[in-house]
């Protein structure tokens, strides 16, 4: 064959190598054997070992390769990766169901879908024009770690989708699984490898997309189920219905048991069947996702906080499994909630060996008279804190001991004081060492300052010598500082310190978020530097505070009575001496304040990236679909969908330059 030949043959065995992995992965229904398989593979490696300049990233034979990494980096998702609100009995569902309704101001039923809830590792694929980019992990919704290297040794996953008519850019979500009967092999191969077991499918599949080496990922059996679109260039669905097939049609394994239910009530049949029939799959659930299946119904919806207004996970009951109660101990977390924790006889539930379940606060223990003695039912839905669910009474002996609340601080003997009209009971200790390692422990955490390497052992031993005192210290450690430690070499400190470098580059979000205000979480955190720099925010008005959709009188009240604390001071002035370089989002103007944005078409003069920015610095709010709170909607060349529910709705359409007028008068 001349060189032309040779890319046609290549290219041919190619197309016939991903039909059959579609038919393998995705179909469940191969044509071949797997000696027949190896041999397609074998002969495309040899043709294109002999012609290197016809390899390309998606070839069938690119799974496996690059250097093992040092570290992850980060992947910003452009849609949000949320998670879901839970549902454990029908009445909550019937509630979900009443509030979908209530919102789009109807009383017709909602047409349902339902799928089941993978057990796994929810992550995002990236492909352009069709072609696998970029691979990452949820995260914390906003931003996600790079796997891509390794999530292209999973077979299940399409390195080429198939078909004609393919986004420009789209972004599949799913979720990476390992079947029961391959989690079992592993296991077995690592005891006799001296190494330790996994304790449940789950872990084993996190475990295996987050290995350094994509070597060793390759060589753990995982696959993949994608439910769901983000972020889409090209193409709009009109039904979660529609995207699904289109995903199975491109090449994506899409779970077969969905149903397409008239109601909830038809939903919830669907809910009740799977707990029955569960045990009969192959891989691990722990629920069904129900999810409003028009996709302009889901955009009506919106979302409330991280999670979606139009879709709920009914759980099935939590695993659950009887122990015993030795002691009852009280921890003190970061605001100085005070929290009784009851200390067990050691009890595996769900493959993870629990010994402490949370009894929440003092009237949960009275409600269900825990004593310390008892023997108790304890269970763990996923990855929630274990708990105490109730006592087994018949089983007293006389022994057991009431519990009391100490009104004292167990770790620094301060008041414990408990607010009228709440049930938990803070310490009252400024200087409370708990409550300071609670505080940089949570300063440094991943969805906040994401300080790599420092373990809670660290701010402990930190702490307690009288290294650091408050979460600024960390930005003042020095290498000999570090070193003075045991289990401390010149790497881990020379690590440490660069990970504090890196953080001080973090997002005003990230920052505020870490100041570990009361009830100022992740998303409030986003709202308010959205509005503020940090001298902005701590200057601000209680009633301006108010004044802010989704901010209300108990967080405005937070807020100002945290930037009136004398250690809030010295906190912010050690912070400006550490000259951390934190990105501010303030907008430049108000002259669009309170106005939002759909941007749909090309742009001729700056990409939507660019527009979006403009209307953020001017104080306006950019979103992906149109609904009555939209008040323009920016349309460039080939609009789109969009464009027409904007006509149908009344939203006012601009052009690219009436829009520019608008900014920039």
């Amino acid at each position: 064959m001349n060189k032309e030949e040779t890319k046609k043959q290549i290219e041919k065995l190619r197309e016939e190598i991903r039909h059959h992995d579609r038919r393998y992965y995705a179909d469940d229904n191969p044509e071949i054997s797997d000696a027949q398989y190896d041999k397609l593979m074998r002969r495309l490696q040899g043709l294109e070992a002999q012609y290197p300049c016809f390899v390309t990233p998606d070839s069938p034979t690119q799974r496996v390769g690059g250097k093992p990494l040092e570290k992850f980096g980060e992947v910003r998702h452009r849609t949000t990766m949320l998670s879901l609100a839970n549902a454990f009995s029908a009445e909550e569902l019937t509630a979900f169901d009443a509030r979908v309704k209530k919102i789009l101001e109807t009383e017709k039923d909602i047409e349902y879908i339902t799928e089941l809830k993978f057990d796994g590792l929810a992550i995002s694929l990236t492909y352009e024009k069709g072609v696998f980019r970029v691979g990452s992990t949820r995260g914390d919704g906003v931003t996600g770690e790079d796997v891509t290297n390794n999530l292209r040794t999973v077979r299940a996953i399409p390195l080429k989708l198939q078909g004609k008519g393919l986004p420009a850019v789209m972004d599949v979500r799913g979720e990476v699984v390992m079947f029961e009967s391959d989690f079992e092999k592993l296991n077995k191969e690592r005891e006799e490898a001296g190494e330790p077991a996994f304790a449940n499918p789950r872990n084993a599949a996190a475990g295996s997309v987050r290995q350094l080496d994509p070597a060793v990922t390759a060589r753990r059996k995982l696959t993949f189920f994608a439910y769901g679109i983000g972020f889409c260039e090209g193409i709009d669905f009109s039904s979660q219905h529609e995207a699904l097939q289109f995903l199975k049609d491109t090449g994506f394994r899409v779970n077969p048991n969905t149903a397409r239910c008239r109601n909830i009530g038809e939903a919830l049949e669907f809910c009740r069947r799977w707990e029955k029939k569960r045990e009969s799959l192959a891989y691990e659930i722990d629920g069904i996702v129900i999810k409003v299946d028009s996709i302009e119904q889901q955009r009506a919806l919106g979302e409330v906080s991280k999670s979606p207004r139009w879709a709920i996970a009914f759980k099935y009951p939590a695993e659950q499994e009887t122990t015993k109660i030795k002691d009852i101990i009280v921890q003190v977390g970061r605001t100085g909630a005070l929290t009784p924790v009851a200390i067990m006889e050691p009890v595996e539930v769900g493959g993870v060996v629990v010994e402490r379940a949370t009894l929440h606060n003092e009237d949960e223990i009275r409600k269900k008279d825990v004593r310390v003695g008892d023997t108790v039912v304890i269970q763990r839905a996923g990855e929630v804190i274990p708990e105490v669910v109730k006592v087994i009474k018949e089983k007293r002996t006389g022994k057991e001991r009431p519990f009391e609340m100490p009104g004292k601080c167990p770790v620094c003997g301060s008041d414990a004081f408990r607010p009228e009209g709440e049930a938990v009971a803070r310490c009252t200790g400024i200087a409370c060492p708990a409550q300071i390692k609670e505080r940089i422990k949570h300063f440094a955490s991943r969805n906040a300052m994401n300080i790599d390497g420092i373990g809670d052992a660290h701010i402990d031993e930190w702490v307690d010598n009288g290294l650091i005192k408050d979460p600024a210290d960390l930005f003042f450690l020095k290498k000999e500082d570090l070193l003075k430690f045991e289990r401390m070499g010149e790497k881990l400190a020379s690590n440490i310190l660069e990970a504090i470098r890196r953080s001080k580059a973090a997002v005003l979000p990230r920052l505020i978020y870490a100041m570990g205000i009361r009830h100022v979480g992740e998303h409030i955190a986003e709202v308010l530097a959205s509005r503020y720099n940090l001298e902005g925010l701590k200057n601000a008005a209680e009633e301006e505070l108010q004044n802010i959709r989704e901010i209300g009188p108990q967080i405005a009240e937070s807020i100002k009575i945290f930037f009136r604390q004398k250690e809030t001071d010295e906190f912010l002035k050690k912070l400006e001496k550490a000259k951390l370089n934190i990105e501010h989002v303030r907008p430049a103007s108000d002259k669009l304040q309170g106005k939002q944005f759909v941007l749909t078409g090309a742009l001729s003069g700056f990409s939507r990236d660019e527009a979006a920015a403009l209307i953020k610095q001017a104080g306006g709010r950019v979103t992906s679909s149109v609904s009555k709170n939209t008040d323009y909607v920016v349309a460039g060349t080939d609009p789109g969908s969009k464009l027409d529910k904007a006509k149908k709705l009344g939203v006012a359409v601009i052009s690219e330059q009436e829009f520019i007028k608008l900014v920039k008068k």
